[in-house]
């Protein structure tokens, strides 16, 4: 098949690195495979220009993306991100770990993904504010309750939520809280959702450290990226007995072999935005992050961060991967040579996407339920799916990586399979 024309990927960027995957797990697929090039070119890519006038008067623009990659098991479903380095071929590669990680818990969504091009901290609120309902009726033509449902990603969060389910609902004439999650409580939010990615890459960890024979209590834990997901994380392993021995943020990196004390640590970041100078640690440069000595590592920073040359240099036995993408296949190759276990990001950080399902699911009815309700059911699904793809590893002895895409794209595949083609 030729190629797609409008990316380039190498064999480490985002899209090269998802297409690497579709062919680790295409032997394992049976007869399925007739229908795999499906995996391999997204639906729907929409490049869009957003146009505002800022404070100063001038006028600027920004690129605007979202890609559904998939929306073969029902509406596409996946984040918004606002980055100075968002591309359309990281939107895409976003958009197919969508795919991946909504059937790898079965949740009933395809993939997508948005972005902007800008760095947000350069922009008043009002300048963002501008840009999210410009970048919001730009795309309204593809999304919607029952066609494509955004969220929060880099950089965006709550109230950029609100904006956009509010300049979907003007447009549309009628208020619809289902078209976007992680919205702000009192807008059809659901509780728990701010905490269930850090959440369920803890719930994840420690099924995988108790199959590992890694003892939670004592273990050395180390975190890149400490926004909302490393952070929450890191609170959870501290508060089951872990020591949170390393962190890494965009200010810098801290180490304490004894373990950080969180409560103060989370406050200091609360306080100054980030780990820089924190005195209850030691300041390290930030490549020697890769260096420290840990039982568990987790990634929950960017794409592409833990490269051949960094694999080589870990010190850790579990790699829990909170970001999206964050081990190129070059050094996924060198991890599973040194017998390091990766947990895959389309398992262990999928406890957002499911408590985005419980708030659409909620907004549809109307009817909230309880954090603890939300927390159970989420630690349900999450065990459940983590337990079906180490059975699904150990049965054809592959990665887990591979072993989470079997079983995600044979989901994907046979609700293909079944559709057939139109017309």
């Amino acid at each position: 098949m030729p190629n797609l024309s409008f990316v380039s990927p190498t064999r480490n960027s985002p899209w090269g690195t998802y297409l690497s995957q579709i062919d680790a797990v295409e032997p394992y697929l049976g007869s399925l495979r007739r229908w795999v090039e499906t995996l391999r070119r997204p639906k729907r890519a929409l490049i869009v220009d957003i146009p505002i006038e800022m404070d100063n008067g001038t006028i600027a623009h920004y690129e605007g993306f979202r890609v559904q990659h998939s929306l073969t098991r029902g509406p596409g479903k996946g984040g918004v991100r606002y980055h100075p380095d968002v591309t359309l071929e990281e939107v895409m590669a976003l958009s197919a770990w969508m795919t991946i990680k909504n059937a790898a818990v079965n949740l009933p969504y395809g993939g997508a993904k948005g972005g902007i091009r800008l760095d947000p901290a350069l922009l008043s609120m009002k300048e963002l504010e501008k840009v999210t309902r410009r970048y919001t009726s730009e795309i309204g033509i593809i999304i919607g309750p029952n066609q494509d449902i955004p969220a929060p990603d880099v950089n965006t969060n709550g109230k950029i939520m609100a904006w956009m389910m509010d300049t979907y609902s003007m447009n549309t004439g009628a208020t619809a809280t289902g078209v976007v999650t992680g919205k702000p409580i009192e807008l059809g939010g659901s509780l728990g959702r701010v905490a269930a990615t850090g959440r369920g890459v803890f719930v994840v960890g420690r099924e995988a450290m108790r199959r590992l024979n890694i003892e939670l209590d004592g273990a050395r834990v180390a975190v890149q990226g400490f926004g909302n997901v490393g952070s929450i994380a890191a609170k959870l392993f501290a508060a089951n007995g872990a020591k949170i021995v390393a962190v890494q943020d965009h200010t810098g990196t801290i180490v304490n072999a004894n373990g950080f004390d969180m409560a103060s640590l989370l406050e200091h970041v609360a306080q100054t935005r980030g780990v820089a100078g924190y005195k209850g640690g030691e300041a390290i440069a930030n490549d020697e992050f890769w260096d420290v000595k840990s039982d568990v590592l987790i990634p929950a920073a960017l794409e592409g961060q833990i490269t051949a040359e960094r694999a080589q240099r870990l010190q850790t036995r579990l790699v829990l991967e909170g970001a999206n993408g964050p081990t190129t296949p070059d050094g996924e190759a060198v991890l599973a040579d040194r017998g390091i276990v990766v947990v895959p990001d389309v398992i262990a950080n999928a406890g957002g996407v499911t408590v985005s399902y419980f708030e659409w699911v909620q907004d549809f009815s109307s009817f909230f339920w309880t954090e603890d309700e939300i927390n159970v059911r989420l630690d349900k699904i999450m065990i459940g799916a983590f337990k079906h793809i180490w059975e699904t590893g150990e049965q054809h002895k592959i990665p887990l990586r591979t072993a989470a895409f079997t079983v995600a794209c044979t989901r994907v595949l046979q609700a293909r399979e079944e559709r057939g083609l139109y017309p």
